[in-house]
């Protein structure tokens, strides 16, 4: 029964990802998307369906609900699978917490995220290679612009939503910096930016601790009005990154693949498409990195209290 409960679900969520971009691409693409989703739930099937080819989990962070995550990310795996020949399939878990929390027990193959850069994960060996050509982000602690709340100090007792606790820029930075100012909260962790979103604004907590590119993301998408309370130092974007476990060649191939798409009309589309979904103010791409590039998360942990390290 939860193996058909699963099927179906991912089911809908191939369907409603088709019906997006049918709205904003062409034919040949929506084709090529297609495949690539059909790949994804035929890796659920039963063994004797499985293909010859290995395919690759990919874990983003949760940023967004779990639909929009499907329709963001699905046609980007699907298109990076097609011109790497290396099968990736989008695996994620109700909440970020959960979905970082099988990257580290070493069920995922690549992921894009920032949660991995402590101490302690970073000997888990993962290596970036790429992330998204977007300006750095900060953590921000933002309230409604019709919030009666003005200043930090005013948060002093009330509550404060978090996407989770694995959430590096939204939650680690925006709490230490309360805690270094002795203001005292009560967190409260809402699975994703989405749903800390919905808290703040259903007026079941005061403000919310996030990411300043997903603050202007979701005020573009809901037409909303947030008042930013405090801003932190820049942080560069989340990261794409492999698994030590995964062959050079294999990821070689991935990088390619992601670098090279906005230089192809195609990938361009799918680029665009996911842009528009998320609402972000122009078409995303992505760009070589290296560890170096994310001396400012480590930094953080140097510094950071031993409860958020």
């Amino acid at each position: 029964m939860k193996y058909i409960i699963t099927i179906v679900a991912i089911i809908l969520i191939c369907n409603f990802t088709i019906l997006m971009l049918i709205k904003r691409t062409s034919f040949a693409l929506i084709l090529s998307i297609l495949l690539g989703v059909t790949c994804t739930v035929q890796a659920q099937a039963p063994q004797a369906t499985v293909s010859t080819e290995t395919s690759y989990n990919f874990s983003p962070v949760n940023q967004y609900n779990l639909e929009l995550m499907a329709t963001y990310w699905n046609p980007i795996l699907a298109y990076v699978s097609g011109q790497s020949g290396v099968p990736l399939r989008l695996r994620l878990g109700r909440t970020s917490a959960e979905t970082t929390a099988s990257v580290v027990a070493g069920e995922s193959d690549f992921a894009f995220t920032n949660h991995l850069f402590s101490p302690e994960r970073a000997k888990l060996g993962w290596k970036v290679f790429g992330r998204r050509n977007a300006p750095p982000v900060n953590g921000q602690i933002v309230v409604r612009a019709i919030s009666p709340i003005k200043t930090l100090a005013d948060l002093e007792g009330k509550s404060v939503a978090f996407p989770g606790a694995e959430a590096l820029v939204a939650y680690k930075v925006t709490f230490a910096h309360l805690s270094e100012k002795k203001v005292n909260i009560t967190a409260v962790f809402a699975g994703n930016h989405d749903g800390a979103f919905s808290q703040m604004l259903a007026g079941r907590a005061d403000a919310m601790g996030a990411n300043s590119q997903l603050v202007a993301e979701y005020a573009e998408r809901e037409d909303r009005k947030f008042r930013v309370l405090w801003s932190s130092p820049p942080f560069n974007d989340l990261a794409l990154m492999a698994s030590p476990r995964v062959p050079p060649a294999k990821v070689k191939a991935v990088a390619i693949a992601f670098l090279g798409m906005h230089k192809d009309p195609v990938g361009q589309q799918v680029l665009e498409a996911a842009a528009s979904a998320a609402q972000a103010k122009s078409p995303l791409s992505f760009v070589a990195a290296a560890d170096a590039d994310y001396a400012a998360y480590r930094d953080f942990y140097r510094r950071a209290p031993a409860s958020l390290r």
